[in-house]
């Protein structure tokens, strides 16, 4: 399997080895930070040389083009029009691409237009688009295993954390990280006061920023068969009693100022189910950790913890082995809900 690594930060040294490790090659990088471009991969997996320099992001088209890749795997930012040249660009060249793009995840919810675009254009020319990660296991498949088990449901009630210092700096500020609590009202909360009407307007326009568990409802709902009849997310800040150094964001985050967010998506549907999910990013404090708990409430009530899950490692590892998936897939933008169930791959 021939793969072109999209984005060559702190993911990418694991998406690419994992290729590797399952017998697939990576046979081009793009990427548009200038301390990595012109660099080998094996610099950036820490290995020996792999012959493959990441080229400036310029250069995707010819990159592209001259390596016809199997896949492209996208690892660069949260929300779907932070991708839409990347993804056009696959769709167009008739590329199957995957992104850990959490938006991706199911973006019908949250920007149906331009995913629209990228399904009608990549259906045109005979390739998938998909997104992955630790949400399809994890917030995912998970729970929707859970509930196969399960006679009735009353409500399905979710909350993982993960730390913003592990995925860039586009992820910390996208939650908040760093900003003082006035800001965060006026940049991030403030769109959990807007009317229904006013939130699909911004959707409709594809400016709505979703926190990742609006589009895991998404999911939910459509890989159980729920109808969805109302959606709403408030996002609150976390702060911390001291001050706490970010490496990624290159400051010290002052004590009281938003350290993150937690996001609450609650979800109606026809049926009378409800989901109630929670997402919590953060730098953490010291004693902080990830987890990832999520009770199914019905005949019989179910809960399941995960606790200190490598959320990194578990994210690049749904990708990789998604890429069998993908490529058998229907053209389209097709959400892994669609997909078969993800199971393990040995090889390619």
């Amino acid at each position: 399997m021939k793969v072109v690594q999209y984005g060559c930060g702190k993911m990418s040294k694991y998406t690419m080895r994992y290729v590797y490790e399952k017998g697939g090659k990576i046979v081009g990088a793009i990427d548009v930070n200038p301390e990595v471009i012109g660099k080998d991969i094996g610099a950036i997996m820490k290995c020996s040389r792999k012959g493959v320099v990441v080229e400036p992001v310029e250069k995707a088209r010819e990159v592209l083009e001259k390596t016809k890749p199997d896949a492209c795997i996208i690892t660069t930012m949260s929300l779907l029009s932070d991708l839409e040249d990347a993804l056009l660009l696959c769709a167009e060249l008739g590329i199957n691409a995957i992104t850990t793009c959490e938006e991706a995840f199911y973006s019908w919810n949250s920007n149906p237009n331009l995913t629209k675009k990228v399904d009608e254009l990549a259906k045109k020319n005979n390739c998938t688009i998909t997104g992955s990660g630790y949400q399809d296991i994890f917030w995912g498949q998970l729970i929707t295993s859970i509930c196969g088990a399960t006679q009735s449901i009353k409500k399905i009630v979710g909350e993982s954390w993960y730390n913003v210092e592990d995925y860039g700096i586009a992820l910390a500020e996208a939650h908040g990280a760093g900003l003082t609590l006035e800001e965060f009202d006026q940049k991030i909360a403030s769109v959990d006061r807007m009317s229904a009407e006013e939130r699909q307007k911004l959707i409709d326009e594809g400016v709505y920023a979703p926190s990742y568990m609006w589009n895991v409802n998404g999911w939910l709902c459509e890989k159980l068969g729920l109808t969805v009849k109302s959606q709403t997310q408030k996002c609150v800040p976390e702060t911390y009693i001291e001050d706490i150094e970010s490496t990624t964001l290159g400051m010290t985050i002052k004590k009281g100022d938003a350290t993150g967010m937690s996001a609450v998506v609650t979800t109606e549907t026809e049926e009378g189910i409800i989901l109630e999910t929670k997402c919590v990013g953060k730098v953490y404090a010291p004693d902080e950790y990830d987890i990832n708990e999520w009770t199914v409430v019905g005949e019989p009530d179910t809960t399941i913890t995960v606790k200190r899950p490598a959320t990194v490692e578990l994210t690049c590892a749904s990708i990789v082995n998604r890429l069998p998936d993908l490529i058998k897939a229907n053209p389209g933008y097709v959400p892994t809900s669609s997909m078969e169930d993800l199971n393990y791959k040995l090889k390619f």
